[in-house]
């Protein structure tokens, strides 16, 4: 009997610098859609004064040779610039923006500022019932800060998705 050797997934941060034009996303998304291949977060900002360029930044997951050919796909759509998979590259930072809105009164209340404070969660709405706090760092400490406030009164999120950038002077 023959074994099927399956490749482990990946996690891939996938930053591309693309013509900020009608249409581009969803040409992009189009192409992770054809294939089967699954967005865990998608991030679009414009990059220059000018309005002309983008960059979008893809996390997504997969064995290496499916990375290989996602890398390679996005480099033949003409709009796009760059293809940099920063995972792959020189040391990065990754950082995602996150609204965590919690309810609670007494002791409950007392603990969700302790830990936010622990966190570095700033609140930027407060009444006499709930938070709204403010998170900023890697999806793992958002989601541990999430999985804590689940205990004490979690009522929704809202969350931006993952911008990365490589450390040092150049740029991508």
């Amino acid at each position: 009997m023959m074994k099927i050797k399956h490749e482990a997934e990946e996690r891939h941060v996938l930053t591309l610098v693309v013509d900020n034009e009608a249409g581009i996303l969803a040409k992009i998304a189009g192409l992770f859609t054809a294939r089967g291949y699954n967005i865990d977060s998608l991030t679009v900002s414009e990059i220059t004064g000018d309005h002309n360029t983008s960059r979008i930044t893809i996390v997504t997951h997969g064995p290496p040779h499916v990375i290989d050919q996602i890398h390679a796909q996005l480099d033949r759509l003409v709009p796009v610039h760059k293809v940099v998979d920063l995972t792959e590259g020189a040391p990065y930072v990754e950082r995602e923006l996150a609204l965590i809105k919690v309810t609670g009164k007494g002791e409950a209340r007392v603990e969700a500022l302790r830990l936010a404070d622990v966190f570095r969660a700033k609140p930027v709405d407060t009444t006499t019932e709930s938070f709204i706090f403010e998170l900023t760092g890697t999806p793992d400490k958002i989601d541990t800060f999430v999985n804590l406030m689940m205990e004490l009164g979690l009522v929704e999120t809202a969350r931006t998705g993952v911008v990365g950038m490589t450390r040092g002077k150049f740029a991508v």
